[in-house]
C-alpha cells in the first residue's frame, strides 16, 4: 500500500484553508501543513470591506472557523512567516525566518496583494483594504470623520464608498469609468448603481483617471486627476485591483504570468499544484487560461485540486459567480457580462431597484444579473449552465458549481472578486 503524501499549502486564506479541508474530508491520512504569511488564523474576506469595516462584526467573526475546528484538521499551521523560496523538484519552501518546509506535494494559495499609487509609500492617511488589520486601521481612521477620496470604481473601490459613507463620512468616489463598474456590469446597471451612491450621498468624480498623491509635512492631503484637478482628503483609500503574489517564485522555474500557469487540473509541477487568487489555469470546456478572483472560486478549485491529489481529478471548467453589497443593493452577477452585449431586463423594475437582467451576445446568452432577486436570477442561470455543460462534457457535474455562474472563457486575466479588487 502506498502511503499517504505529506502535503505543505502555501497560503492559510480561504482558498489554503479550503485545500486542507477538502483533503481531509475525502479521507487524506498523510501530514498535512498549511503556511501563512500574516499571523492570523484563516479568516474570510468578502466581510472586510462591509461588516467589519462598519463595525456591524468585530473582527474576530471573520474567522473562517473555530480554534476547535481548525485542531480537527489534524494539520500544522506555521503562521506569520512568508514563504521566500520554492524547489519544485525537491519541493521544498524557505521561509523568511529561514525554515525549510518539504513535502511530497506542495500546493500554492498565496493570493494577491493590492496595486499602490508611485507616491502613497510613507504618506500617512494613506489605506489599501486586503488584510483583516488593513480593515481595522481603515475603520480606526475612517472613525476620525473628515473627507475620503476613494481611489478606485471597481467593486472593493465601489463598497468601501458605500460603508464610509454609511458611517458618516464625506465621501469622493474617483476613477476614469463612467459609473461604478462599469466594465464588469455594462452601462445599464452601471448607471443604476451610479444613481444610488448619488441618492446615498457619495460625490461621484469619474471619467478622470487618478495622476497622484498631494501631501504636506508627511500626511496625504487630496488625490490629483489628471485633469489638474485636486480631491481634498482627509483620508484616501486606494483600491486600483491588485497583483498575483508570485514574485517568491522567480527563480523557481514554474511559468508566472499573470499568475501561476497551470494545467487543466492546476497542476504547475509535477507535485506542484496553484489554487485561488494567484491560479491561473486552462479551462479545456472554455478554451483558454483563466485566472478568478473571487470567493467561490476559491473554495471550488480548492475541491478539485484536493481531487487530484487523490487521484480523483479531473479538468477543472468552474461556473465561475460573484456578487457585491452596497448599500441596500446585492447585485448577483452568474456568467460573463461582456462589454458590447445587448442587456434585457427579463423579471422585475429597474425603476424600483428589483430586477434581472439577460446579457446576449450574437443572440445566445452569456451572462445573468440580479439586482435584489437572487432566486429568480438563479433560475434562469441554469439556461447558462447547460450551455457550459454541453462545452465542458462530463467536466463539470451540476452539483459542484452549486454556488456559481458561467463566464466565457476570456483570453487574459478576468477580474472578478467579491470585493477584494
Amino acid at each position: 500500500m502506498t502511503a499517504a503524501p505529506d502535503v505543505l499549502v502555501v497560503g492559510a486564506s480561504a482558498a489554503g484553508l479550503a485545500t486542507a479541508e477538502a483533503l481531509r474530508r475525502k479521507g487524506h491520512t498523510g501530514g498535512l501543513t498549511l503556511l501563512g504569511d500574516e499571523p492570523h488564523p484563516p479568516y474570510d474576506r468578502p466581510p472586510l470591506s462591509k461588516q467589519v469595516l462598519a463595525g456591524t462584526w468585530q473582527p474576530e467573526r471573520a474567522r473562517l472557523r473555530t480554534p476547535e475546528l481548525l485542531d480537527g484538521l489534524g494539520a500544522t499551521f506555521v503562521l506569520g512567516d512568508p514563504a521566500v523560496s520554492l524547489d519544485p523538484v525537491a519541493r521544498t519552501v524557505r521561509t523568511a525566518s529561514g525554515t525549510v518546509l518539504r513535502a511530497d506535494v506542495v500546493v500554492l494559495a498565496t493570493g494577491v496583494r493590492p496595486r499602490v499609487l508611485p507616491d502613497q509609500a510613507g504618506l500617512a492617511g494613506v489605506h489599501v483594504l486586503r488584510t483583516l488589520d488593513d480593515a481595522v486601521a481603515l475603520r480606526a481612521a475612517l472613525l476620525g470623520g473628515g473627507r475620503l477620496v476613494v481611489v478606485g470604481d471597481g467593486v472593493l473601490g465601489a463598497e468601501v464608498a458605500a460603508t464610509a459613507c454609511g458611517l458618516g463620512l464625506d465621501v469622493t468616489l474617483a476613477g476614469p469609468q463612467r459609473a461604478p463598474l462599469a466594465a464588469q456590469l455594462g452601462p445599464l446597471v452601471s448607471g443604476v448603481l451610479a444613481d444610488v451612491h448619488r441618492e446615498r450621498g457619495v460625490r461621484l468624480r469619474l471619467g478622470a483617471a487618478v495622476a497622484g498623491l498631494a501631501g504636506r509635512d508627511g500626511r496625504v492631503t487630496g488625490v490629483r486627476l489628471d485633469t489638474g484637478e485636486v480631491l481634498p482628503a482627509d483620508v484616501v483609500v486606494v483600491a486600483l485591483g491588485a497583483i498575483p503574489n508570485t514574485g517568491w517564485l522567480t527563480g523557481s522555474g514554474l511559468r508566472l504570468d499573470d499568475g501561476v500557469v497551470c494545467d487543466a487540473r492546476c497542476r504547475a509541477a509535477d507535485g506542484v499544484y496553484a489554487v485561488g487568487d494567484v491560479a491561473r489555469w486552462h479551462h479545456e470546456g472554455l478554451g483558454g487560461l483563466l485566472r478568478l478572483e473571487n470567493r467561490t472560486n476559491a473554495t471550488e478549485q480548492a475541491v478539485a485540486v484536493a481531487d487530484d491529489i487523490l487521484g480523483a481529478g479531473r479538468p477543472y471548467a468552474p461556473v465561475p459567480y460573484f456578487w457585491t453589497d452596497q448599500f441596500d443593493a446585492r447585485v448577483q452577477v452568474h456568467g460573463v457580462l461582456a462589454p458590447g452585449a445587448s442587456v434585457s431586463v427579463v423579471d422585475g423594475d429597474v425603476a424600483v431597484r428589483r430586477f434581472v437582467a439577460l446579457y446576449e451576445r450574437d443572440g445566445e446568452a452569456v451572462g445573468v444579473l440580479g439586482w435584489n432577486m437572487p432566486k429568480q436570477a438563479r433560475a434562469l442561470r441554469q439556461r447558462l449552465l447547460g450551455q457550459l455543460l454541453d462545452l465542458a462534457g462530463s467536466h463539470v457535474e451540476p452539483g459542484e458549481v452549486e454556488e456559481a455562474g458561467f463566464r466565457r472563457a476570456p483570453r487574459s486575466r478576468t477580474d472578478l472578486s467579491e470585493g477584494q479588487r
